[in-house]
């Protein structure tokens, strides 16, 4: 088997809208003498071997490593990591091993080398759907279509989904959807949101607790992935998850089986496992706000939701949709349509929603009454949104300000980075980021000059 060279650590490169993971993974030596070496295990039936000797799958110059040092095996789903009787022994987290089973992000020390086990991720492009729903979920753009086909075939399997995307944009739909198209559709969906569940009480409501384990435990609970037993559990905003209980859930991903608070046994679960974030979680993983082995094992097969402002072509479908759902028989005038398409609806499908419900509610004779529906989204003195859960509202109350905030500032400074971050009193790297983050190109928006550019003093 021949060495790769391929650039397997593209982490945190911009991800795919749609990617999976393909049975096996790739090792990659990330420390010695031959750092940057790879080589792929697939399920062809045929181990890879690590070692000084030239019939090894991966050759090492590593003088401490033995000429056939280690070798892994896939065995079913596992991935088996067996010592070949070296002289110095092959370790993992510090303990030395002669037979393991290891999952993606384990890294196994031989010698003076570390290879760490990484996911063999490819590229999903569905051919579009010949669809404009599936199931409940609207959608006649070209990278909907072909989130509905590519819906369609991981339905049907056990396979855990991490769905990102930004807030409002549908996450829990499609999730459900995964869930109705399944075999599993006539068991229990159990939404669990990680962001909105108490730090202290999240192991106890996700995985149960017995009698008397803490004060208040006055009696034996049931957690969320006992209670979607048979069914889906749906991990809402598992980028909200605190660091320090992601090893819990990683066991219980890794194990199929859960132990409830203060008991000493495992329990069997029969679970497929939706997860859901805003967050780009690469950047958490880089960032290690993130662990990275969670990630690998949720993002078996990834979705990436478009936001609305991608999708413009599906706003007038979606318009027709919610007034039909609304207002049956009620009217959308040209003038309205216009408007409504022209609006940058950073809420996504939500808001839209929110508005056209409103305005099937307040229609006056035939037609909805967008106007009122639109007076209505937002307090008028700050644009602050009282329709929406308090932690959106918040985050876009915070976006607006950021933005007007550097445009104004930048102008002022004629788009000097330095004087301007100066002035603001912050980082200049800080400033960029956030110019990036806005699209705040000069040359296009802020101060007129078609040659114009972010400059240092």
């Amino acid at each position: 088997m021949s060495k790769d060279r391929s650039n397997v650590t593209a982490l945190l490169d911009d991800a795919p809208s749609y990617s999976r993971q393909t049975q096996g993974g790739i090792f990659i030596v990330i420390k010695g003498p031959d750092r940057g070496e790879a080589v792929r295990l697939t399920n062809n039936g045929q181990a890879v071997s690590f070692g000084s000797g030239p019939n090894c799958s991966l050759v090492l110059t590593d003088k401490t490593v033995s000429r056939k040092h280690v070798e892994a095996q896939l065995i079913g789903d596992e991935v088996m990591m067996i010592d070949c009787g070296s002289t110095n022994g092959t370790f993992i987290q510090g303990s030395r091993f002669e037979r393991i089973s290891i999952g993606f992000g384990a890294e196994i020390k031989l010698g003076r080398t570390v290879i760490k086990f990484l996911p063999d991720e490819e590229i999903v492009d569905p051919e579009p759907s010949q669809q404009a729903a599936f199931g409940t979920i609207v959608g006649g753009d070209t990278k909907m279509r072909q989130m509905f086909t590519l819906l369609e075939e991981v339905g049907a399997t056990n396979a855990t989904v991490l769905i990102e995307g930004e807030t409002g944009t549908g996450k829990e739909l499609i999730a459900e959807e995964i869930h109705n198209h399944s075999p599993r559709k006539d068991g229990p969906f159990v939404v669990f949101d990680c962001g909105s569940v108490p730090r202290e009480l999240i192991e106890s409501m996700l995985f149960g607790h017995v009698k008397g384990s803490f004060t208040g435990a006055i009696t034996d609970r049931r957690g969320a992935f006992a209670e979607a037993h048979g069914g889906t559990i749906f991990l809402d905003e598992i980028g909200e998850m605190a660091l320090d209980l992601q090893p819990s859930l990683l066991r219980v991903l890794d194990k199929r089986a859960v132990r409830k608070v203060g008991s000493n046994t495992y329990e069997k679960i029969d679970v497929r496992v939706v997860a859901a974030t805003n967050r780009d979680l690469r950047a958490e993983v880089a960032k290690k706000a993130f662990r990275e082995d969670l990630y690998y094992r949720l993002a078996v097969i990834r979705v990436s939701v478009p936001p609305l402002r991608e999708r413009g072509s599906d706003i007038p479908l979606l318009i027709n949709h919610f007034v039909n759902t609304f207002g049956p028989g009620l009217t959308v005038t040209p003038e309205d349509m216009a408007r409504l398409v022209r609006h940058s609806w950073p809420g996504n499908v939500r808001e839209l929603r929110n508005v056209m419900e409103r305005a099937c509610l307040l229609a006056r004779g035939n037609t909805i009454n967008l106007e009122d529906a639109l007076v209505s989204e937002a307090a008028p003195s700050l644009g602050i949104r009282t329709d929406l859960p308090f932690k959106e509202a918040k985050g876009q109350l915070v976006e607006m300000f950021e933005r007007e905030y550097i445009e104004d500032l930048m102008r002022r400074h004629k788009m000097n980075l330095s004087a301007a971050a100066r002035e603001a009193q912050i980082d200049r790297k800080h400033l960029r980021e956030l110019i990036r983050k806005y699209g705040l190109d000069p040359r296009h928006k802020l101060d007129g000059d078609a040659d114009g550019d972010v400059s240092d003093d």
